[in-house]
């Protein structure tokens, strides 16, 4: 007997993270089968493997909602990068103009599509705190805090390679200070005021990504507070993308807008078996 898809998906990549999209406006799949179905699909090698999982929704204001989940099912309130992917992925399905507006839970995120370019109006920055410190395996270490969407811990380096973030990045993602939501923590060197280079410990991932959008308007963001940054700034990810962050406000005072621009690339559109949920 020939075996059946159950699921149709797409995959897109921004900067190197990779996502599973499903139109899911009929909301055929519901409750905790969205945490099941992403943690059995984004295995890498034993499925079809990704950064997270995107669930397209209908929406009463806005042009559609977004459920997002990292890959191992925890729901997350906003993805830069995700962001884009699903922004690309609504407007190549009809889903969405070229110009569009979608329902986050970190609130509602404003989008343009021109051809595999992508750019992304975030939710201003909030719960900044510069110069903080914590004790860490009796070493004091310093570090900044900002939300973009979801909380980043940034760490500045001298050289980006010689980052500690298998080691440090789980100590600060877990630290109680960060509690109970935890956070991302991005490794940051600024060659000079127009490029940084970023390395990422992503949350929900529990490890190193190619990249992360809002972890690169994290870093660009304090760097703007700290007046050493001058907007658009290019980020250099992991995975050698780069993606431009635009920044409107005041140097070391205040942001008033801020936007995350780079190249979305549509993988593949495909359909799933039900062996790709096997243990």
């Amino acid at each position: 007997m020939k075996t059946a898809p159950f699921l149709k998906i797409s995959k897109l990549s921004g900067s190197g993270n990779d996502f599973i999209l499903v139109d899911n406006r009929t909301r055929k799949i519901r409750g905790d089968r969205l945490v099941l179905l992403t943690r059995a699909l984004c295995r890498r090698m034993v499925s079809v493997g990704a950064d997270g999982m995107i669930f397209i929704e209908p929406s009463k204001q806005y042009d559609f909602k977004w459920r997002f989940f990292n890959a191992d099912g925890s729901e997350a309130e906003m993805c830069g990068n995700g962001g884009r992917c699903a922004a690309r992925f609504a407007y190549r399905q009809g889903i969405a103009g070229s110009e569009m507006t979608f329902e986050t839970l970190a609130g509602p995120i404003q989008a343009r599509v021109e051809g595999s370019l992508v750019k992304l109006q975030l939710t201003r920055p909030k719960d900044l705190k510069l110069d903080q410190s914590l004790e860490l395996e009796g070493k004091t270490r310093t570090f900044d805090f900002i939300n973009t969407g979801v909380p980043h811990t940034l760490i500045w380096v001298e050289d980006i390679e010689k980052a500690d973030l298998a080691g440090m990045g789980p100590r600060f993602r877990y630290h109680d200070r960060f509690q109970p939501a935890g956070t991302n923590v991005n490794f940051v060197q600024m060659k000079d005021p127009g490029m940084l280079l970023v390395r990422t410990y992503e949350r929900g991932v529990e490890g190193e990504t190619l990249a992360c959008g809002t972890g690169s308007v994290a870093a660009t963001a304090i760097a703007f507070f700290k007046n050493k940054a001058q907007s658009p700034v290019k980020v250099k990810t992991r995975g050698g993308e780069v993606l431009t962050v635009y920044i409107e406000g005041k140097p070391g005072l205040e942001i008033s807008r801020v936007y995350l621009e780079g190249e979305v690339r549509l993988i593949f559109d495909g359909e799933v078996f039900e062996e790709a949920l096997l243990e």
